[in-house]
């Protein structure tokens, strides 16, 4: 399930303010293809396949012989028409039938027998007929006439485009037409969030061998606004945060998704915008991204200083699944990435802003970022346990006008490679155990905006958002959400939900110390179908580090509320 609350460009400025790190800058910018993982969940039961698809019962092609003797030898059949079965496998079906005298009757079996070996194999619209023949030789000929869809007829959709579904479908029924290649199509239908539901009858076509597909669709909404709010940003800006976000999965009709959020809080304002268009029926999309947020630091004793910020990022990530099943996918994809940053202060003290000199930053306080990244995706989904893994390459590049510093001082020119991992498993009704990894390894010291943060509510419970921002690190989380009250008649569950957490981190460099975080605790969170989810969460810090704030987060308390009117 995506994460709507998350306003990547917040990330953008980040000021760690502890004894120890009294001024640093935390630039951690997170668009789209730098997101966490979604949540993965269990795969809701699909429809049984007869009310998926209906199909006509098998049957074989008439066909006629020649004039026949009572008995006739046959010495072998020549199968012709078959783009499915090999040489052998066809002569191994007949094979009762060769060397012997046979009837007319047993004749007609040896058809059944090819046809039974489509029929066996999911080709129930194909089958085997004898044509009109001369018998030579003792060959028989057996003529496969493997079946096709003539027709598919989309009914039902209002905006979704009947392109959208019936390129998917051709895809499933390429012929030879195979009946449960097909019902795995209407099955990746289904799950499309487009579609609420979806149905389909195949029937006989006007010509010998083809069949129509009719196909009726149920749309789902596709229109969504979602409100958020909770203490998950840095206390520098101000750790409370609000959200709105409002998306349409179907814009134009093609299948395409448009969703604009802003967010904000004491000291910042976000605003980010995402378009995602469907490129071929195989799920291949082209994104585009684009965010923005000015921030100013709020937190005492920086304050006076007037630090302030501006940041934003532009993307365009083409992605194209190779493996698409009901129950996996394997997917990857090419992000092309530009981020900027830039810092200021003391203008309100001496009445001039003069650049901030944060890690990496050239004379006027600019940082940009040009990098292009490569990820694979894999997911595989049970009624009882997803696993989900992601694995990206970033390459930062001496373009566009890029940072590029001198004398080892991190800049636009990076390698990394960073490694992501989730394992859901559902243990009893409504109890799951959610284990989450992340690692992320850096050939050279990093800008900011590309370090690993530590800490906080996404990340080690506990400590502080992004109490470390090192160029290298990882991450390790488990939860368990036991179920103890259940409100049926209004959908509601509340769990417990017990968590341990532990990150760490190391530099090109000198290392933070301590540069390990470890936290437990537990929270609780209330669902409420799919409308509302709130959750409270209590993390006991394991390290002692230094840390004299004074919000929530510093005590261990996180917060966050989710709510979709419509």
């Amino acid at each position: 399930m995506a994460d709507l609350t998350h306003n990547p460009l917040e990330e953008e400025l980040e000021i760690q303010i502890s004894p120890s790190q009294p001024t640093e800058i935390a630039q951690v910018s997170e668009p789209p293809s730098l997101e966490p993982l979604p949540e993965p969940e269990p795969l809701q039961p699909l429809p049984p396949p007869e009310e998926l698809l209906e199909t006509p019962p098998a049957t074989s092609p008439d066909g006629i012989p020649g004039e026949l003797p009572e008995t006739i030898t046959v010495s072998g059949f020549e199968v012709v028409g078959s783009t499915v079965f090999d040489d052998a496998t066809l002569a191994e079906a007949t094979a009762p039938f060769t060397n012997r005298p046979i009837s007319f009757a047993e004749l007609l079996q040896a058809r059944s027998a090819v046809t039974q070996l489509y029929i066996d194999a999911g080709y129930v619209t194909s089958g085997a007929l004898i044509p009109p023949q001369t018998l030579e030789d003792g060959i028989v000929t057996i003529q496969v006439v493997e079946g096709s869809l003539e027709e598919i007829v989309v009914t039902g959709n209002r905006r979704l485009n009947s392109r959208y579904i019936r390129e998917r479908l051709e895809l499933a029924a390429e012929p030879p037409l195979n009946v449960p290649r097909l019902l795995e199509g209407l099955q990746l239908l289904q799950l499309d969030p487009l579609i609420e539901n979806i149905s389909a009858e195949l029937s006989a076509g006007l010509r010998p061998g083809t069949s129509l597909l009719q196909v009726e669709v149920t749309e789902a909404d596709t229109f969504a606004v979602q409100l958020s709010a909770d203490n998950g940003r840095s206390p520098t800006v101000g750790s409370f945060r609000r959200r709105i976000q409002v998306s349409e999965a179907n814009l134009l009709g093609l299948g395409d998704g448009l969703s604009i959020g802003y967010s904000n809080t004491e000291g910042s304002d976000g605003l980010d915008a995402s378009y995602t268009l469907p490129l071929n029926p195989r799920n291949g999309t082209l994104n585009f991204s684009y965010g923005t947020t000015s921030s100013e630091v709020i937190e005492d004793p920086f304050n006076f200083l007037d630090i302030q910020s501006e940041s934003r990022y532009y993307e365009i990530t083409y992605r194209q699944p190779l493996i698409l099943t009901p129950t996996e996918e394997f997917a990857l994809s090419l992000t092309a990435s530009r981020r900027e940053s830039e810092s200021e202060f003391l203008e309100e003290l001496i009445g001039e802003a003069l650049p901030f000199p944060s890690l990496g930053a050239d004379a006027e306080g600019r940082t940009r970022v040009s990098a292009l990244r490569f990820s694979q995706e894999w997911t595989r989904q049970g009624s009882r346990q997803v696993w989900a893994a992601r694995s990206q390459f970033s390459l930062g590049l001496d373009a566009l006008n890029s940072t590029v510093n001198e004398d080892n001082i991190p800049d636009s020119r990076f390698f990394a490679w960073r490694g992501q991992g989730q394992y859901v498993r559902l243990l009893a009704p409504d109890t799951l155990l959610l284990v989450r990894a992340d690692i992320q390894l850096a050939d050279e010291g990093v800008v900011p905006l590309e370090q690993f943060g530590i800490g906080g509510q996404q990340t080690v419970r506990g400590y502080r958002q992004d109490f470390l921002l090192t160029d290298n690190g990882a991450l390790l989380s488990a939860e368990v959400r036991l179920p103890i009250l259940r409100v049926r008649n209004i959908d509601g569950l509340l769990q417990l939900v017990p968590f341990f957490d532990i990150g760490t981190g190391w530099n090109a460099g000198e290392d933070p110390d301590p540069n390990t975080l470890i936290g437990i605790g537990a929270g609780l969170q209330w669902r409420q179908g799919d409308r509302l989810t709130a959750r409270l969460d209590f993390g006991l810090p394991l390290v002692s580090v230094d840390s004299e704030g004074t919000t929530w987060q510093e005590d261990g308390i996180y917060f966050s509320i989710v709510y979709t009117p419509f």
